[in-house]
């Protein structure tokens, strides 16, 4: 059903070794409408393709499954997230819109946008974590496919290249902007950080006056550095692996203790300090407290266990958890 939310877009400057055709899975929103959170739920399409399902549309024509997701990957990539080359005013290296818009006459990008954070020009700290974690695990899986199934689709070695230029873009971006801690603010352009002064060098403060925190953010950025760090040391990229582990150990760490890991029986949450919708005050702020604190999120409760049971797994010697199940790297299901 998701496969067939597709708009398909103009490929007006085709990347060398890029996919011929390009297009994205649309949001809720319509047909104009890229999100950056789309690229997480990739893995249902890699899934469903090892298994060997296609998109069935009218008239029984059969879509690839495969190709969609390269397709839409490949978009996120190019549209979605920046690379310090000039793109607009505010192009710094990593950032990410939450949401890309198009025109769906011409399929022509028209400009960024965003629901969930502070504007079109600044960075949602959620919607970064799912670029970092949702490359991540995609480089994973498709490590474990054949060459020939990728070579209509721009090859394999090609895709594999951008795909991990946008990873590293995003896990850079964010690692400079959290807090020591590894927690970031919800927004990197929210305009109360401006009275947080040196943010960056302390710990996030989920209790101060000026910006809430998005501990969900953290939870999902965490898992994206270790599995990139993974990736990057099966290429011999060893220092900037060891440099991505030791950041997503030093958040699930600071994820697992108080303030943020609910230890009250009587809250339903597990994981405090989340937000969920900033923009459109959704947050609960507690009495006494001018920004949103102490509350939960599924987004949040949800990664923070995944990422647990990853790192428990390690700990145990047990295989690597991956969506694809037992494979030549060792990972399992």
């Amino acid at each position: 059903m998701q496969a067939a939310r597709w708009t398909k877009i103009e490929n007006a400057a085709p990347e060398p070794g890029g996919c011929a055709e390009l297009g994205y899975i649309h949001s809720f929103n319509g047909p104009h409408s890229l999100f950056a959170d789309t690229l997480r739920t990739l893995r249902a399409l890699a899934l469903s393709h090892s298994l060997g399902h296609v998109l069935q549309g009218e008239g029984d024509e059969r879509f690839s499954l495969l190709a969609r997701l390269v397709q839409h990957a490949e978009t996120t990539a190019r549209f979605t997230v920046y690379y310090g080359e000039g793109r607009d005013a505010y192009d710094v290296a990593g950032r990410v819109a939450h949401e890309s818009l198009f025109d769906v006459v011409n399929g022509r990008y028209r400009c960024p946008s965003t629901q969930q954070g502070y504007s079109a020009f600044s960075t949602w700290t959620r919607g970064l974590a799912w670029v970092v974690l949702g490359y991540a695990e995609l480089l994973e899986w498709i490590a474990t496919r054949p060459d020939e199934e990728l070579a209509p689709l721009g090859g394999k070695r090609a895709i594999e290249a951008r795909w991990l230029r946008a990873a590293r873009a995003t896990a850079e971006f964010h690692l400079a902007h959290v807090a020591s801690c590894g927690v970031p603010y919800w927004d990197t352009g929210a305009p109360g950080l401006a009275g947080l002064g040196d943010w960056g060098a302390k710990p996030a403060d989920p209790y101060n006056d000026h910006e809430p925190v998005d501990s969900s953010a953290a939870a999902i950025a965490a898992q994206g550095l270790l599995r990139l760090s993974r990736v990057l040391a099966s290429v011999g990229e060893h220092a900037d692996a060891r440099r991505y582990r030791q950041a997503g150990l030093v958040t699930l760490a600071t994820l697992l203790e108080e303030p943020y890991l609910s230890l009250d029986p009587r809250h339903q949450g597990l994981l405090l300090h989340a937000v969920y919708h900033r923009p459109n005050g959704w947050d609960h702020v507690p009495r006494g407290r001018k920004v949103p604190c102490g509350e939960a999120c599924q987004w949040g409760d949800y990664h923070l266990r995944e990422l647990a049971l990853l790192v428990q797994r390690e700990i145990d010697g047990r295989p690597w958890l991956a969506f694809f199940g037992p494979s030549a790297n060792g990972a399992e299901r």
